[in-house]
């Protein structure tokens, strides 16, 4: 036993070598693919190379005992079975165990042996943990257990077996020990790069967050040469990239920094890798000048990220982040790019649908608007026919107020307007009723002063008016009043039709929405604000009908 104490501080010596070369892994990029799991074929066969050397590294660096070696050997496959699999784990050790196999000796078939049980014991282990991460405690006990296992095989197949005791009696605990913490401490090491790669992903998920939460409303225009130029500043502004290109399929959007007197916006593209991140639609790393493939040999730029932009399943152009060093391109850089192309994707898709939805909503707004006004002209022309033997003059001055109010339709009537422009509507079109009522038509209007300058939907309010005359005053022998009244209420701009005549609970015809006037201007309110704003139509509690639109109140049209 005197000979353990010697033994395990030149293990734990030789140990350190090996983990600190486990650090120096955690910096590069497979080795963090490896992490996320989505390590593919090539991962996999790097991890089991790099574990077998790391394997074959520990044999070398072993202290021969009693025409054996106490080694680190196992660290190696042991690492490949947690990070890669059975199938790794077990070719790193079977690996390993061979190349201990050819150094000969006693043990030589005992070390093959347990060497591959090893790894693929250490792969079971990473098959029960494979959606969660293995705890350094947990991997003390595989490397634990695995050492273990590599004693029992010593004493089962190593022969003379008195040797084999007499050795296992000297290394066992050792390298049951050490191997274990070297194990532990290896998987320790992989638990901080993946804190680390979670933080950065973090950290660039937030970035990316930010660039669209600027970029959102540029892009809402769709990708065009402006957009294009806006957003690229942005990210030119907002990440370390030597320049940003964006393009559509055919040609260069826009370009921000070096490189910018030859990538120009406009000019075809230039340069082969974009053309090949269109046709794979798939996100490419160009590490060099030549991989770049840009036409123009002055060229400052030597590396790049070229991540398609997508709407659905179609590639629609590239955003390009490029550096002036070969091989710049970090991990950092990588995941923004990636971020940054799926948010943007997401936004031109949102835009598309914007479009959509606004020319679906203003052919809805002009369908329901050519209905309200051959509904105002058959009324106004039976009003303006009944003077026409009678009153030739009063005819011809209603035939004068009605042009006019049509020739405001036409260029005001699909358009948002001033309150004071629709007044101007409402009061040519009352000019005709008051012909028909005479005084038994009385108009009273209360409007904010700040209230002239609201900008509303063109017609929203002649057809609430006429509404009040037709179903509300007309029916009523002594006519009535009616009042308009127009303000701010709650950051909201309220319009109300009041009127004093017979309400509408007194007809079945004057319901409320009854008529294609209401439900149209209600339909127009709903496809340009949508909830909360609305007509609403009440009893007047004097007697009569209360209407009510409400529109958003927006201060800097208030002058």
């Amino acid at each position: 036993m005197s000979s353990i104490h010697p033994l395990l501080i030149d293990l734990a010596e030789r140990t350190a070598t090996l983990i600190v070369l486990a650090f120096f892994l955690s910096r590069f990029r497979f080795f963090r693919r490896v992490l996320r799991r989505t390590d593919g074929p090539r991962d996999k066969i790097i991890t089991t190379i790099i574990c077998t050397l790391i394997g074959i590294y520990g044999t070398y660096a072993a202290i021969p005992i009693e025409g054996a070696l106490a080694n680190s050997r196992v660290i190696g496959p042991v690492m490949a079975g947690l990070l890669g699999g059975p199938i790794v784990g077990t070719a790193a050790g079977f690996l390993a165990g061979l190349h201990r196999y050819f150094l000969g000796g006693f043990t030589d078939l005992a070390c093959a042996v347990s060497t591959t049980v090893e790894g693929a014991l250490a792969g079971l282990v990473y098959m029960r943990y494979h959606h969660r991460s293995i705890h350094w405690k947990m991997a003390w006990v595989v490397g634990f257990i695995a050492e273990g296992i590599q004693m029992l095989l010593i004493l089962g197949i190593a022969r003379p077996f008195a040797d084999a005791l007499h050795l296992v009696e000297i290394i066992a605990l050792p390298m049951m020990l050490v191997n274990a913490s070297g194990i532990a401490l290896f998987v320790m090491i992989v638990q901080t790069a993946k804190a680390e790669e979670e933080k950065i992903g973090s950290m660039q998920a937030q970035r990316a967050l930010q660039i669209a939460d600027i970029t959102l409303p540029i892009l809402r225009q769709g990708l065009n040469e402006t957009s294009a130029e806006k957003t690229a500043r942005v990210i030119y502004n907002m990440t370390e990239a030597a320049a940003v290109a964006i393009t559509d399929r055919e040609k260069i959007l826009a370009h921000i920094g070096a490189g910018d007197k030859h990538h120009q916006r406009g000019t075809p593209l230039q340069t082969e890798a974009t053309l090949k991140a269109i046709h794979t639609q798939q996100l490419l790393w160009a590490k060099s000048k030549t991989e770049i493939g840009c036409s123009s040999i002055d060229c400052p730029l030597h590396s790049a990220i070229i991540v398609p932009l997508r709407k659905k399943d179609t590639v629609v152009g590239t955003l390009k982040l490029y550096f002036k060093k070969q091989h710049e391109v970090s991990v950092v850089d990588w995941e923004l790019a990636r971020g940054l192309a799926q948010l943007f994707s997401t936004q031109l898709e949102i835009a598309d649908l914007e479009k959509q939805a606004a020319l679906l909503a203003d052919a809805e707004i002009r369908a329901l608007h050519a209905q309200i006004n051959p509904h105002f002209l058959f009324n106004a022309l039976n009003t303006i026919s009944s003077f026409i033997r009678t009153k030739p003059e009063t005819a011809r001055r209603l035939i004068v107020n009605l042009a006019e109010f049509f020739r405001r339709n036409l260029h005001q009537g699909d358009r948002i307007i001033t309150v004071e422009e629709e007044i101007k509507h409402v009061e040519a079109y009352l000019e005709i009723e008051k012909a028909r009522f005479g005084d038994k038509l009385q108009i009273v209007t209360e409007i904010q002063p700040e209230a002239w300058k609201q900008r509303i939907p063109g017609l929203i309010l002649q057809p609430i008016v006429e509404n009040a005359v037709k179903h509300g005053l007309l029916p009523k022998k002594a006519g009535g009043t009616i009042l308009i009244r127009i303000g701010k209420e709650n950051n909201a701009l309220v319009i109300q039709v009041i009127d004093d005549g017979v309400g509408f609970a007194a007809s079945t015809e004057s319901r409320p929405f009854s008529g294609i006037g209401l439900q149209n201007v209600r339909g127009r309110l709903k496809s340009l604000y949508g909830n909360p704003y609305d007509l609403t139509i009440e009893a007047n509690p004097g007697g009569g009908t209360v209407c009510t639109i409400t529109i958003p109140w927006k201060e800097r049209n208030v002058s």
